[in-house]
């Protein structure tokens, strides 16, 4: 790294790094042999061609010099700096040997946390340590940095309740605005939505939208991003008035902003809010529409997303189980031999109502199962597989069906959309109907009914 080549030690210290001195791994590590601060005075001293006498000054003298050389003294903080200023070098280099105070030292170990989190996905185990140190010695910047490190890294383990804890503290921050790191702000909303608390992802979704208007009116990529994850909280809600108002205000901006990853973002809101609306063919046009610009960006991961979306609203559109298997095996495809859990669940959901509709329940009900086991604290995705589970056991007739459709209708209740409750408490009654059970199947439609109306009433789902 530049730091050591710029260093009083110049190439020797960047070759002690190249040649395992230095553990290029630890920011901290210091060499396999430490100079003394009395080592380190006499080696510049020699390098300056100064003698002990040459170098003394009043307060300071060639006898107080020798002791210091020979680590028989400790200097004083007064010594220290007149005498790194006639060796010209900094009061910490000459009692440290490395150039940075504490805090730029917390920084260059933070810039390398941040580094390795982007490029390998989690953070290094003394991010916890940093954040102390950084508290203790009342390190703002430092500290705020530290929270958001492993608040990202806690994500990105699916650790939702984690992340929040710290990107809570970092977004209380003045330092960190939605224009400075909407990847904050943008990852703190998904976790509440992960979390099951949808509400708590729009309200913050609607203070970084109204925080760009007013501070960075100009930056139409970042309001479309924030409109865009906004509409997605809201469609969770229920609230879908208001997430087709935002979606309309986005596409009033996005001419400014029309990178393809604007377009496929107001395209997936349009296709969500459709979906939502119980137009899976709306839905799906739009779909294809983001999946047709991802597949030019070759942005994998998320194309691979958009073909999972294709596949769930085609299954609710024609049920054509040939078509939903093509996009699921492209999705499958593109998310690589290692793919993250979240986006295995989704893939074994509709694996498992795949292997139902095809007749082969047992085989759903080991896809659903796994889904479970997959989903993790992810809420909603749990929830849709325990509802793909009910349907596979109702199919195979086994009798544990009834919990299992009691589960997923709870669940969705509370965590899933209007629709999706809609939808798996009209599954409950049919299997009622099937077991005779025709007073409770009235009841379940009843509380169905009742839900039909919802999307559309503003005020009703918005306190959802």
């Amino acid at each position: 790294m530049s730091s050591f080549v710029d260093s009083p030690k110049g190439q020797d210290g960047f070759d002690a790094v190249r040649n395992g001195l230095h553990d290029p791994d630890d920011l901290t590590t210091s060499p396999a042999n430490p100079e003394s601060v009395g080592e380190r005075l006499r080696r510049l001293r020699l390098e300056r061609g100064l003698s002990q006498r040459e170098l003394s000054a009043p307060g300071v003298s060639y006898a107080y010099i020798s002791r210091i050389e020979a680590d028989a003294r400790r200097p004083s903080v007064k010594a220290l700096r007149m005498l790194a200023r006639t060796l010209g070098v900094s009061p910490d280099y000459l009692e440290t040997g490395s150039e940075l105070g504490d805090t730029a030292r917390r920084e260059l170990r933070l810039a390398d946390a941040e580094l390795r989190l982007r490029l390998e996905g989690d953070a290094p185990g003394e991010m916890a340590g940093l954040l102390a140190e950084a508290r203790t010695a009342g390190d703002e910047a430092s500290t705020v940095r530290a929270e958001i490190v492993l608040g990202l890294a806690a994500a990105a383990r699916g650790e939702h309740a984690q992340a929040i804890d710290h990107l809570e503290r970092a977004v209380a921050s003045e330092l960190v605005t939605p224009a400075s790191r909407p990847d904050v702000f943008s990852t703190l909303g998904h976790a509440y939505s992960f979390v099951g608390d949808p509400r708590r992802a729009a309200d913050l979704f609607e203070r970084c939208l109204t925080e760009l208007k007013r501070l960075a009116p100009d930056d139409a990529a970042s309001r479309v991003r924030f409109s865009s994850y906004l509409s997605y909280a809201l469609t969770d809600l229920g609230n879908l008035r208001r997430a087709n108002e935002v979606v309309e205000d986005a596409l009033e901006i996005s001419n400014e902003a029309a990178d393809p990853y604007t377009r496929v973002r107001l395209y997936w809101s349009l296709g969500r809010i459709a979906y939502e609306q119980s137009q899976p063919q709306t839905a799906l046009e739009h779909f294809r529409r983001a999946v047709a610009l991802l597949e030019a960006t070759e942005d994998t991961i998320h194309l691979a997303r958009a073909y999972l979306s294709c596949a769930a609203a085609a299954f609710a559109s024609t049920g054509d189980v040939a078509d939903v298997r093509r996009q699921v095996e492209h999705a499958v495809g593109l998310l690589g031999p290692r793919p993250a859990d979240a986006d295995l669940a989704i893939v074994r959901w509709l694996e498992a109502m795949l292997a139902t509709r095809a007749g082969d329940a047992m085989r759903g009900c080991e896809l659903a199962r796994e889904a479970q086991r997959l989903a993790g604290d992810v809420p909603n995705q749990h929830a849709l597989a325990t509802w793909a589970l009910a349907d596979a056991l109702t199919v195979a007739n086994d009798p544990t069906a009834d919990q299992a459709w009691r589960d997923a209708t709870s669940a969705l209740e509370k965590v899933g959309t209007v629709r999706e409750h809609a939808e798996s408490l009209r599954g409950y009654a049919r299997y009622l109907r099937a077991m005779s059970r025709e007073s409770e199947a009235l009841d379940v439609l009843d509380r169905a009914a009742g839900l039909a109306g919802t999307p559309s009433n503003d005020s009703a789902s918005a306190d959802r």
